[in-house]
Protein backbone atom coordinates (compact mmCIF):
# COMPACT_ATOMS: atom_id res chain seq x y z
CA UNK A 1 0.00 0.00 0.00
CA UNK A 2 2.78 2.54 0.99
CA UNK A 3 4.12 1.63 -2.98
CA UNK A 4 0.75 2.67 -4.43
CA UNK A 5 0.62 5.43 -2.50
CA UNK A 6 4.44 7.39 -2.78
CA UNK A 7 3.16 6.34 -6.78
CA UNK A 8 0.47 8.49 -6.47
CA UNK A 9 1.76 11.41 -5.37
CA UNK A 10 4.70 10.85 -8.13
CA UNK A 11 2.20 10.98 -10.19
CA UNK A 12 0.76 14.29 -8.84
CA UNK A 13 4.09 16.12 -8.36
CA UNK A 14 3.96 17.44 -4.69
CA UNK A 15 0.85 16.42 -3.58
CA UNK A 16 -1.30 19.59 -5.04
CA UNK A 17 -4.45 18.88 -7.45
CA UNK A 18 -2.71 17.50 -10.28
CA UNK A 19 -3.88 20.78 -12.71
CA UNK A 20 -1.92 22.44 -14.75
CA UNK A 21 -1.68 26.07 -15.62
CA UNK A 22 -3.26 27.12 -18.39
CA UNK A 23 -1.38 28.63 -20.87
CA UNK A 24 -2.25 32.22 -21.51
CA UNK A 25 -3.23 33.29 -25.27
CA UNK A 26 -0.78 35.05 -26.92
CA UNK A 27 -1.96 39.03 -27.54
CA UNK A 28 -2.19 39.89 -31.33
CA UNK A 29 0.12 43.27 -31.09
CA UNK A 30 3.04 44.53 -34.13
CA UNK A 31 5.92 42.25 -34.99
CA UNK A 32 9.52 42.95 -34.24
CA UNK A 33 10.44 40.69 -36.17
CA UNK A 34 8.65 41.80 -39.48
CA UNK A 35 9.35 44.90 -39.38
CA UNK A 36 11.35 47.55 -41.90
CA UNK A 37 14.62 48.19 -40.53
CA UNK A 38 13.95 52.31 -39.83
CA UNK A 39 10.53 51.25 -37.74
CA UNK A 40 10.38 51.77 -33.76
CA UNK A 41 7.26 49.82 -32.13
CA UNK A 42 6.64 50.75 -28.76
CA UNK A 43 3.31 50.90 -26.27
CA UNK A 44 3.16 47.07 -25.56
CA UNK A 45 3.47 46.25 -30.01
CA UNK A 46 0.75 48.68 -30.32
CA UNK A 47 2.36 51.97 -31.71
CA UNK A 48 4.17 52.56 -34.91
CA UNK A 49 6.83 55.42 -35.91
CA UNK A 50 10.02 55.91 -37.67
CA UNK A 51 10.15 54.94 -41.60
CA UNK A 52 9.15 51.72 -42.73
CA UNK A 53 6.54 48.87 -42.25
CA UNK A 54 5.18 46.24 -39.98
CA UNK A 55 3.06 43.73 -39.95
CA UNK A 56 1.05 41.82 -36.77
CA UNK A 57 1.98 38.98 -35.21
CA UNK A 58 -1.05 36.85 -36.30
CA UNK A 59 -2.53 36.10 -39.72
CA UNK A 60 -6.12 36.71 -40.66
CA UNK A 61 -7.57 33.36 -40.58
CA UNK A 62 -10.66 33.45 -39.56
CA UNK A 63 -13.73 34.37 -41.93
CA UNK A 64 -14.33 38.04 -40.80
CA UNK A 65 -11.53 39.42 -38.99
CA UNK A 66 -11.61 43.92 -37.71
CA UNK A 67 -8.86 45.66 -36.38
CA UNK A 68 -8.82 49.71 -35.82
CA UNK A 69 -5.75 52.29 -35.70
CA UNK A 70 -5.85 55.66 -34.29
CA UNK A 71 -3.31 58.29 -36.07
CA UNK A 72 -1.64 60.00 -33.21
CA UNK A 73 0.51 62.50 -35.83
CA UNK A 74 0.05 63.05 -39.61
CA UNK A 75 2.13 62.12 -42.23
CA UNK A 76 2.66 59.66 -44.48
CA UNK A 77 0.95 56.48 -43.53
CA UNK A 78 -0.84 53.36 -44.24
CA UNK A 79 -3.03 50.78 -42.95
CA UNK A 80 -4.57 47.11 -44.90
CA UNK A 81 -3.07 43.65 -45.54
CA UNK A 82 -0.24 42.09 -46.93
CA UNK A 83 1.54 39.10 -46.98
CA UNK A 84 4.87 37.96 -45.69
CA UNK A 85 6.75 38.59 -49.23
CA UNK A 86 5.91 42.08 -48.64
CA UNK A 87 9.07 44.49 -48.95
CA UNK A 88 9.24 46.46 -45.34
CA UNK A 89 11.73 49.00 -46.26
CA UNK A 90 8.75 50.11 -49.11
CA UNK A 91 7.34 53.23 -48.28
CA UNK A 92 4.43 53.57 -49.71
CA UNK A 93 2.96 49.97 -49.65
CA UNK A 94 0.60 48.81 -52.48
CA UNK A 95 2.92 48.95 -55.38
CA UNK A 96 3.00 44.82 -55.53
CA UNK A 97 0.44 41.85 -55.31
CA UNK A 98 1.60 41.51 -51.24
CA UNK A 99 -0.13 44.55 -49.94
CA UNK A 100 -3.17 46.12 -50.19
CA UNK A 101 -3.44 49.29 -48.28
CA UNK A 102 -5.24 52.33 -47.84
CA UNK A 103 -3.20 55.32 -47.83
CA UNK A 104 -2.66 58.45 -46.11
CA UNK A 105 -4.34 60.93 -48.89
CA UNK A 106 -7.46 58.28 -49.15
CA UNK A 107 -6.32 55.89 -52.19
CA UNK A 108 -6.52 51.97 -51.85
CA UNK A 109 -3.59 50.69 -53.79
CA UNK A 110 -2.84 47.30 -54.69
CA UNK A 111 -0.05 46.11 -57.22
CA UNK A 112 0.50 49.65 -58.27
CA UNK A 113 -3.07 50.05 -59.22
CA UNK A 114 -5.59 52.53 -57.63
CA UNK A 115 -8.22 49.86 -56.29
CA UNK A 116 -10.93 52.63 -54.91
CA UNK A 117 -10.86 56.00 -52.81
CA UNK A 118 -12.17 57.61 -49.59
CA UNK A 119 -14.61 60.18 -50.23
CA UNK A 120 -12.58 63.76 -50.63
CA UNK A 121 -14.55 64.80 -47.78
CA UNK A 122 -14.09 61.68 -45.50
CA UNK A 123 -9.74 61.94 -45.57
CA UNK A 124 -8.64 61.14 -42.29
CA UNK A 125 -6.52 63.39 -39.81
CA UNK A 126 -4.75 63.28 -36.30
CA UNK A 127 -6.89 61.52 -33.78
CA UNK A 128 -9.00 59.90 -36.14
CA UNK A 129 -9.68 56.33 -36.26
CA UNK A 130 -9.67 53.78 -39.18
CA UNK A 131 -11.61 50.58 -38.94
CA UNK A 132 -10.61 47.99 -41.35
CA UNK A 133 -12.20 44.77 -41.84
CA UNK A 134 -11.48 41.68 -43.96
CA UNK A 135 -13.06 38.71 -45.07
CA UNK A 136 -10.57 36.87 -47.42
CA UNK A 137 -12.23 38.83 -50.45
CA UNK A 138 -12.78 42.03 -49.59
CA UNK A 139 -11.07 44.82 -47.58
CA UNK A 140 -13.66 47.31 -46.28
CA UNK A 141 -12.81 51.05 -44.81
CA UNK A 142 -14.42 53.15 -41.33
CA UNK A 143 -13.87 56.01 -40.46
CA UNK A 144 -14.53 57.18 -36.57
CA UNK A 145 -16.82 54.20 -36.86
CA UNK A 146 -19.17 55.05 -40.33
CA UNK A 147 -18.88 52.75 -43.04
CA UNK A 148 -16.96 54.64 -46.09
CA UNK A 149 -18.10 51.89 -48.61
CA UNK A 150 -14.70 52.16 -50.19
CA UNK A 151 -14.69 48.07 -50.93
CA UNK A 152 -11.09 46.67 -52.47
CA UNK A 153 -9.67 42.87 -52.92
CA UNK A 154 -7.18 41.49 -54.87
CA UNK A 155 -4.58 40.02 -52.77
CA UNK A 156 -4.36 36.39 -52.31
CA UNK A 157 -2.67 34.24 -49.81
CA UNK A 158 -2.20 34.64 -46.25
CA UNK A 159 -2.37 37.74 -45.28
CA UNK A 160 -1.55 39.98 -42.00
CA UNK A 161 -2.26 43.36 -40.42
CA UNK A 162 0.22 45.83 -41.77
CA UNK A 163 0.58 49.76 -41.18
CA UNK A 164 3.70 51.56 -41.84
CA UNK A 165 5.11 55.14 -41.17
CA UNK A 166 6.96 57.87 -42.79
CA UNK A 167 7.41 61.78 -42.29
CA UNK A 168 6.84 62.10 -38.60
CA UNK A 169 3.81 59.89 -38.64
CA UNK A 170 2.99 58.21 -35.68
CA UNK A 171 -0.28 55.53 -35.58
CA UNK A 172 -1.47 53.36 -32.44
CA UNK A 173 -2.66 49.80 -33.54
CA UNK A 174 -5.96 48.86 -31.67
CA UNK A 175 -6.63 44.95 -32.01
CA UNK A 176 -8.86 44.42 -29.24
CA UNK A 177 -10.77 46.75 -26.79
CA UNK A 178 -12.11 48.94 -30.06
CA UNK A 179 -12.98 52.22 -29.78
CA UNK A 180 -16.10 51.42 -31.91
CA UNK A 181 -17.67 48.59 -32.20
CA UNK A 182 -17.09 45.71 -35.25
CA UNK A 183 -19.67 45.97 -37.83
CA UNK A 184 -22.09 43.18 -37.45
CA UNK A 185 -20.37 39.43 -38.41
CA UNK A 186 -16.65 40.76 -37.73
CA UNK A 187 -14.72 40.35 -35.09
CA UNK A 188 -11.05 41.13 -33.36
CA UNK A 189 -7.84 38.55 -34.85
CA UNK A 190 -8.23 35.47 -33.35
CA UNK A 191 -4.65 33.45 -33.03
CA UNK A 192 -5.14 29.75 -35.08
CA UNK A 193 -5.77 27.74 -31.79
CA UNK A 194 -8.13 30.24 -30.69
CA UNK A 195 -10.06 30.25 -33.43
CA UNK A 196 -11.23 26.34 -33.32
Amino acid sequence: IAAMFTCCLGCCGDGGTGHLPLKEMPTVQLDTHHMGTDVVIVKSGRRICGTGCCLANAPLHQNKSYFELKIQSTGIWGIGVATQKVNLNQVPMGRDINSLVLRHDGSVYHNNEEKNRLPANSLPQEGDIMGITYDHVEMNLYLNGKNMHCPASGIRGTVFPVVYVDDSAILDCQFSDFYHAAPQGFEKILFEQQIF
